[in-house]
């Protein structure tokens, strides 16, 4: 299965972001969006997880899909504990203890175990984003909209939360979309990759792993 978009067009004032724009994303894997600042990353993902709206375009395959997300800032609840970000996007049908067992599980992925009861102040940014990657999981959703989650993190802790997401994902492989300006990102998480011009934009560059 594939989620499309044909014929998109999307413009800010008189600056044309998008124009006749095609892609297709194959659901179940990671695609990742690659480009400079400026070039339409964000819009797009912003209007495949309708916060921004198209002027115009087809969407075939989208329909009831539900999306979660992880920003570039991790966006965490700053009342609530490591455990209750993620307690709290979790299925409202489960008792108490499936979701205890369910928060306790994606914490120890992201190796925060010691940490359930932290407060986001008291964490460091690396580990706010691993939260937020552990609350994207914990979240009802069919795609995982990503945009640049790692940027102004240093190398060493980038490396790190990419392999936890990495082997996150090969437990619950959902579609992924992931933006980023960063060419080794790209190649690390991508099974596909796409590179986008600057605006009004264009696919210069698409490439699969065996996927």
């Amino acid at each position: 299965m594939s989620l499309v978009i044909n014929n998109l067009y999307k413009k800010f004032g008189d600056n044309v972001i998008f124009n006749n724009f095609d892609i297709t994303f194959q659901e179940g894997v990671i695609s990742c969006i690659l480009g400079p600042s400026g070039c339409g990353k964000t819009t797009l993902l912003n209007i495949i997880g309708g916060i921004v709206a198209a002027d115009s375009g087809v969407f075939s395959g989208f329909d009831d899909k539900r999306f979660s997300y992880v920003f570039q800032e991790p966006r965490l609840l700053p009342w609530k504990t490591v455990r209750g970000n993620i307690e709290f996007v979790l299925n409202s049908k489960l008792s108490s203890a499936e979701s205890y067992e369910r928060a306790d599980e994606l914490i120890k992925r992201v190796e925060l175990d010691g940490f359930a009861d932290y407060y986001p102040a008291q964490l460091s940014g690396g580990m706010c984003q691993r939260v937020s990657i552990a609350r994207a999981f914990a979240c009802i959703s069919d795609v995982i909209l990503m945009d640049e989650p790692l940027s102004g993190l240093d190398a060493a802790l980038k490396n790190t939360l990419m392999k936890w997401f990495k082997q996150i994902w090969e437990k619950d492989k959902r579609t992924v979309i992931f933006v980023t300006h960063d060419e080794a990102e790209a190649k690390f998480l991508g099974d596909e990759r796409f590179v986008f011009s600057t605006a009004p934009v264009k696919i210069i560059n698409s490439l699969k792993n065996s996927i």
